[in-house]
């Protein structure tokens, strides 16, 4: 291992991780030829071909499996050696790496990231924003946020504010011209952005009042899998659209967009920030949680982290 650097081998267990290198690169911040590059130097030097390569697909060839299965443990230990180290720095520095989806990420991004920036600049902060939910230990991520009903059971969770809501919003010229709905029922003589999940899966969109819940199959011209597209075309009166309710908050308050269903939109759990147990937890990452907890805490007046243990896991991700 002395001979080889500590790149090269995250390199192959990134690229072994991932499945492919395009992906690897992105997790790793680097670019796909300098990835591949590494790999290959990796391969030359020990005179075994890792990776199986094709146009469409990146698998582990036999030795390969072998050599990550041997060297992945001892490469971990190396990081948490090297955590170890710089949690004993006084000024916090370093990469933190957060993983949420990406609804999420907006919500978290001006209240919290951007003012512990500003707060520790020498902390460099990488959001890797997905609509699945991922293994944030197996991905290489320091923190996860998700909704708090989503948190794996063996994570730290952390509150971060209190609950949430989706709301349905057109433009005034739109409901002028179609009418407004009163019930979901309704929608069906409407039209709406139809919003794709990371599964493949047509989004339901869900209400419920008065302890009667429905999911609506809603139809319309477009299909997307992402929200600020779906406000683009809502604010341009193409149709009705399923939003979270502080991605449009400052439409509604404009004008530009009008919140209708109201009484039928349920609330949300609320998000929370969560990570496993470390035992040797950098300066940044004790200074982003310290600054969460108060961030939190401010928002909800709960001041306490608590371990969140939800009894099982959805198999899709939410548009949220």
């Amino acid at each position: 291992m002395a001979q080889h650097s500590l790149t090269e081998l995250d390199a192959v267990l990134m690229v072994a991780r991932r499945g492919k290198f395009r992906a690897a690169a992105v997790e790793l911040g680097v670019s796909t030829t300098a990835l591949s590059n590494a790999v290959g130097k990796l391969e030359r030097a020990i005179g075994v071909r890792l990776f199986n390569r094709t146009t469409r697909s990146v698998s582990l060839t036999e030795a390969g499996q072998r050599f990550v299965d041997q060297v992945a443990p001892a490469v971990r230990d190396i990081h948490e050696a090297m955590e170890a180290a710089r949690s004993q720095q006084a000024t916090p520095s370093g990469t933190l790496r957060i993983n949420a989806f990406p609804t999420a990420a907006r919500e978290i991004f001006s209240s919290l990231v951007l003012p512990f920036q500003r707060l520790h600049p020498q902390v460099h902060i990488d959001i890797v924003t997905e609509g699945r939910l991922v293994d944030i230990v197996a991905g290489g991520f320091d923190l996860g946020v998700r909704s708090e009903d989503l948190v794996p059971v063996d994570m730290i969770a952390l509150p971060l504010g209190g609950p949430r809501r989706n709301v349905v919003v057109g433009a005034p010229g739109y409901l002028e011209a179609r009418g407004t709905p009163t019930v979901p029922q309704d929608l069906a003589a409407h039209t709406c952005l139809r919003v794709r999940l990371p599964n493949g899966a047509i989004y339901r969109w869900p209400f419920e009042k008065d302890g009667q819940s429905i999911h609506v199959d809603v139809d319309g011209g477009l299909t997307l899998d992402e929200a600020s597209l779906a406000r683009t075309a809502a604010l341009e009166c193409v149709g009705l659209t399923l939003a979270m309710e502080s991605d449009v908050r400052d439409d509604i308050d404009a004008g530009r967009l009008v919140s209708v269903l109201e009484d039928w939109t349920p609330t949300l759990p609320p998000l929370s920030l969560y990570y496993p147990s470390r035992r040797n937890p950098t300066a940044a990452f004790k200074a982003f949680i310290d600054f969460a907890r108060r961030q939190g805490a401010a928002a909800s007046g709960d001041a306490l982290a608590v371990d969140h243990t939800p009894e099982s896991e959805p198999a899709g991700a939410r548009w949220s």
